[in-house]
């Protein structure tokens, strides 16, 4: 088997919040699947022309990558996949577990609970609810993993983390911007970027494109395809519009605490 060039190669999250933009791309491109915080590397490294990264990761690494326009990971008022569980009462509460594969969720988490005046201990550990819980007063949860474990453990939820950033900033939330190296080939780049906006919206526009993404999606996390069809129409977007983008710049320079000109292809 001949490996493809990494500048044909999309990174993409393994949850299915990017499942709209990669449900059926054509085999000119390859797709590497991995954790949120791994992509991070995997972009660095050149093993992918473009990926989603955590927002925090763009903050730390934005010498060295470009966003690309009019994609990423949006949560809307209500996100239903990065939430906080607990034994306790929020305010009572006194450590919290935080999951190894996302820095955006777990700064952002220690940000609102500063809102609020409140100071728990932090430690990570690998993104299971049950093994959290177990150590810890409180455990934040994100991806696929949050939306079974509030089906689940309705009772434990504590806070959904993209609802409460927009309650205070009144902005959507955004968990995940899709970059690219300066150095790569902009011609490559503005190709990737085309193919995964083009995929995004025939899932919009196209009901047989739809309703085969949430089969797909609703088959992977073992959820009903009506929760999965609210989940893409209430929680989660994939276009980064203009408001979604003064969400990021407000992410950048109030949580990161870093004013970071964004630079983009």
């Amino acid at each position: 088997m001949i490996k493809m060039s990494w500048d044909r190669v999309l990174g993409r999250v393994s949850f299915i919040n990017c499942e709209p933009i990669f449900h059926s791309l054509d085999s000119k491109w390859r797709v590497l699947s991995a954790p949120p915080s791994w992509l991070t590397g995997h972009l660095l490294r050149n093993d992918c022309i473009t990926a989603p990264i955590p927002t925090a990761d763009y903050s730390s690494f934005s010498d060295d990558l470009n966003l690309i326009r009019e994609i990423g990971i949006v949560g809307r008022e209500r996100v239903g996949s990065v939430i906080l569980f607990g034994r306790r009462d929020l305010e009572s509460m006194r450590d919290i577990a935080l999951p190894s594969d996302s820095s955006t969720s777990s700064m952002l988490l220690k940000w609102l609970l500063n809102q609020r005046g409140l100071d728990p201990k932090f430690i990570e550990m690998g993104p299971d609810i049950s093994s959290m819980l177990e150590s810890c007063d409180g455990a934040l949860i994100i991806g696929d993993r949050a939306i079974t474990s509030s089906i689940e453990y309705p009772d434990l939820v504590r806070m959904d983390l993209g609802s409460e950033w927009n309650r205070i900033t009144e902005l959507p939330m955004v968990f995940g911007v899709f970059a690219s190296r300066k150095d790569s080939p902009p011609d490559r780049v503005d190709q990737a970027r085309s193919v995964m906006l083009n995929q995004y919206n025939r899932f919009l526009s196209e009901p047989e494109v739809r309703e085969k993404t949430i089969s797909i999606a609703s088959s992977k996390v073992g959820l009903t395809e009506v929760r999965i069809s609210k989940y893409y129409d209430e929680e989660v977007s994939n276009l980064l519009d203009e408001k979604s983008v003064m969400g990021l710049e407000a992410f950048l320079e109030t949580v990161c605490e870093q004013s970071v000109d964004t630079s983009w292809f």
